[in-house]
């Protein structure tokens, strides 16, 4: 199956060993942060390689219908202040997506956050160029944005990635911020989504809250995240043992790069018993894995290898940044950022 992998990220991912069970959840450089030590072959969802996320953007036409560029704030406004918040992104060129992900991050953290102005920046070039081919859109990169912060005059500067984990590309970030170091008066690293115990608690309360009208005792709940290779894959383990300790015995997560695979998550559902499956994206945007790999029509999706297996499928293609308990996280992670400026 040939599927486009442009808007792959991020976004995010996921694993298990998937249990059964359908029952009725220098100047100072502040790095909440430094937890950022994983190898450097770790590679989170967000972080699929700029190679294997172009193969088909420029290769192939868009036949589909990504929504209207004009609503989305790009925010790389200039004379903003000594105080700026930089939210980044592995960014999607699906443009109402990114509004209502990525986009709604940003606004929720500027309302929390009223003494910073918040402003943006991507990590894939691959989608920033194509934004910007397509749409007009003019999204800056991280240097950009790092550059478009000094000659600002920014003198305290917060990054709050978007990451779902503490993997390459996190680490990464880290160390281009370190090259400014003389730049900024403060500067501070917000910490990724998954980081603490309580990080899982809060995504797995947040995911089965927003999926609670399919917990019927009858339904398996199914995540799609990326995964990868490398050891930071065990994020995905540890997700699914949470959801289970916590009696979502019905919940299933699965990856679509690593394991479990889908063929392991298929096996899982049908030893619970289950007849219907719900399929959603355990990433931040609900990009191409979400609407081709996992929701497609196209032989080798999630959903379609599950209604060979017999199930009765329902897709829901929302990214994690669109629900506001997890909007609200990354605020508590940027403000935590903050207050260690102080």
């Amino acid at each position: 199956m040939k599927l486009k992998k442009m808007a792959a990220l991020f976004a995010v991912a996921t694993t298990v060993a998937v249990v059964a069970g359908c029952s009725s959840s220098s100047k100072e450089t502040t790095a909440e942060t430094t937890e950022a030590q994983t190898s450097a072959e770790e590679t989170t969802a967000e972080e699929t390689t700029e190679a294997e996320t172009a193969e088909t953007e420029e290769e192939e036409e868009e036949n589909y219908n990504t929504g209207d560029a004009s609503k989305d704030n790009p925010r790389n406004q200039d004379e903003i202040g000594e105080d700026e918040l930089m939210v980044v992104s592995f960014g999607t060129s699906y443009n109402d997506n990114r509004r209502m992900t990525v986009g709604a991050i940003e606004d929720a953290i500027e309302k929390a956050s009223p003494d910073y102005s918040v402003r943006r920046a991507f990590t894939s070039q691959i989608i920033i160029d194509h934004v910007k081919s397509r749409d007009n859109e003019i999204i800056d990169n991280v240097t950009e944005a790092l550059d478009r912060a000094e000659k600002n005059g920014v003198k305290r500067l917060v990054i709050q990635p978007t990451h779902l984990m503490n993997g390459l590309e996190y680490t990464d970030l880290v160390d281009e911020i370190a090259q400014y170091s003389d730049a900024f008066d403060k500067v501070a690293i917000g910490e990724p989504l998954l980081t603490s115990d309580d990080d899982f608690k809060a995504v797995i309360k947040a995911i089965t809250e927003a999926t609670a009208e399919y917990d019927d005792g009858e339904t398996a709940i199914c995540f799609m995240g990326h995964g990868t290779e490398a050891d930071s894959n065990q994020v995905y383990t540890k997700m699914q043992e949470t959801l289970t300790a916590a009696g979502h015995k019905n919940y299933f997560v699965g990856t679509v790069e690593a394991t479990p695979s889908l063929e392991d998550v298929i096996a899982a559902v049908k030893e619970s018993g289950c007849k219907k499956v719900v399929l959603r994206p355990l990433m931040i945007v609900a990009g191409d894995h979400a609407n081709n790999d996992m929701a497609g029509d196209e032989d080798g999706s999630w959903k379609t290898e599950f209604e060979k297996a017999g199930f009765e499928v329902t897709t829901v293609v929302e990214g994690l940044g669109s629900v506001p308990a997890i909007q609200d996280l990354f605020v508590q992670h940027a403000q935590a950022a903050i207050d260690s400026l102080k």
